[in-house]
């Protein structure tokens, strides 16, 4: 079989209406549209929301809220850092797999055990992952 060996089986698809053929067909004269106004003319439309001069909906409701702008940075927890030793860095983090390739920034936050002393560069993190990084020899820089 070949894509133009493809056809709709009988029946599965309606046939096109052919306007303006006459009054046996129903849609002969006015074609459908009726007598007079907008929507007889051609041309004639309507903007979406447009509710005949009277003020829109989406201008009669008040603004509200706001959207979030995305975050590129991520949170690492405090015993994932056990993987790695040393100093670490950003792209560190990303080779070890701890933060994703899009991550812009990070933050250590204190959530479990450290167990061996690392130097932070260019890393953020929380008081507590601080004073649990001092606290194993480690320090954070700036």
């Amino acid at each position: 079989m070949k894509l133009n060996d493809l056809h709709y089986t009988d029946g599965s698809r309606p046939s096109a209406k052919r306007v303006g053929r006459g009054p046996g067909s129903d849609l002969g004269k006015t074609a459908g549209r009726g007598h007079k106004g907008q929507h007889s003319r051609s041309g004639g439309y309507k903007k979406v929301g447009f509710e005949g001069g009277q003020m829109p909906l989406q201008r009669r409701i008040p603004k509200r809220g706001f959207h979030a702008p995305e975050t590129h940075t991520f949170e690492v927890r405090l015993d994932s850092l056990n993987k790695l030793s040393g100093e670490v860095d950003l792209a560190a983090l990303k080779q070890a797999g701890l933060v994703p390739r899009q991550a812009r920034a990070a933050k250590v936050i204190a959530s479990g055990e450290l167990s061996s002393a690392v130097t932070l560069k260019g890393v953020r993190a929380s008081a507590g992952a601080r004073q649990a990084i001092e606290s194993t020899g480690g320090s954070v820089a700036a």
